[in-house]
């Protein structure tokens, strides 16, 4: 049924810093749009949505791997305070495969993101979270 992986769409406050982080990881900015009216507050169940909504996309990548970031206009952005709690039930995180994961990590944390954990070696690939855009936890992967 399920062809492949299409989008994680993450609520920001600083759009500015969310496209910077994604675009370190090779992200490209595709699209950016305002969402708002009875559509899309039907569709999203949020009453009065105004939203910009940022399509983020590796390019040159198939099949077609999207981050889609919404910054809320009105109504404003609820907080999560469990959100870097990765024990809680709901939504952990997400992980990307790169090539070299220490030249990722090293040119992240030259631009300030962090990691949230030590690399670990784990059923034949090396992973590290990073503290992502309004802690959203991200996970990069490297196979061997």
């Amino acid at each position: 049924m399920i062809l492949h992986f299409d989008h994680v769409t993450i609520v920001v406050r600083d759009l500015a810093r969310a496209i910077e982080f994604f675009e370190e990881l090779g992200f490209a900015e595709d699209k950016s749009v305002v969402i708002k009216g009875e559509t899309f507050s039907s569709y999203m169940g949020v009453p009065g949505i105004e939203a910009r909504h940022v399509t983020l996309v590796l390019p040159n990548v198939a099949p077609r791997t999207e981050v889609q970031l919404l910054y809320y206009l009105q109504p404003q952005a609820a907080d999560d305070p469990g959100i870097r709690d990765l024990h809680k039930l709901g939504f952990n995180h997400v992980c990307f495969a790169v090539e070299d994961l220490e030249a990722a990590v090293a040119k992240m944390a030259a631009r300030g993101f962090t990691t949230h954990s030590k690399v670990l070696d784990f059923h034949s690939r090396k992973l590290v979270f990073l503290n992502g855009p309004e802690g959203v936890t991200i996970e990069l992967s490297q196979w061997y």
